[in-house]
């Protein structure tokens, strides 16, 4: 596999949590290291470490139900051990409140860039997601 084909399979794992609901993959793809960085278009909307950052993960896919996922225009730049890759993304789902039975559809067209470091295999070192719509 190549290393662009790797670093996508990576990014797709982590939005693949959200459908499958199999959130043991998170801490795998992440970078375990007080280096690890991440801002969402969700709040809160400081700046997150790695274990917030799984923390929030798990949280919001266990929260929307029918979830999917569109990645667009991936651009995949490797600067050696580093790989930076800026996209589109669209996601969809049912936001479920399990304490009133209600839920509420969701869509938000955004763009996403994410920072990957290869150690020995590639780990998701920064996320940065935020909203067009």
């Amino acid at each position: 596999m190549s290393d662009n084909e790797e670093i996508i399979k990576i990014i797709e794992t982590l939005f693949e949590s959200g459908i499958t609901k199999d959130l043991s993959k998170l801490r795998d793809i992440h970078l375990n290291d007080p280096k690890f960085s991440s801002f969402s278009d969700l709040p809160p909307y400081d700046l997150k470490d790695y274990q917030n950052t799984i923390e929030l993960e798990e949280l919001r896919f266990v929260s929307i139900s029918d979830y999917s996922y569109e990645i667009k225009n991936p651009k995949i730049s490797i600067f050696g051990n580093a790989a930076i890759v800026a996209m589109e993304l669209v996601q969809k789902g049912m936001l479920i409140d399990n304490k009133a039975y209600t839920g509420e559809h969701m869509m938000i067209n955004g763009r996403a860039t994410f920072v990957l470091i290869k150690q020995p295999t590639w780990k998701i070192a920064h996320i940065h997601l935020s909203k067009i719509s």
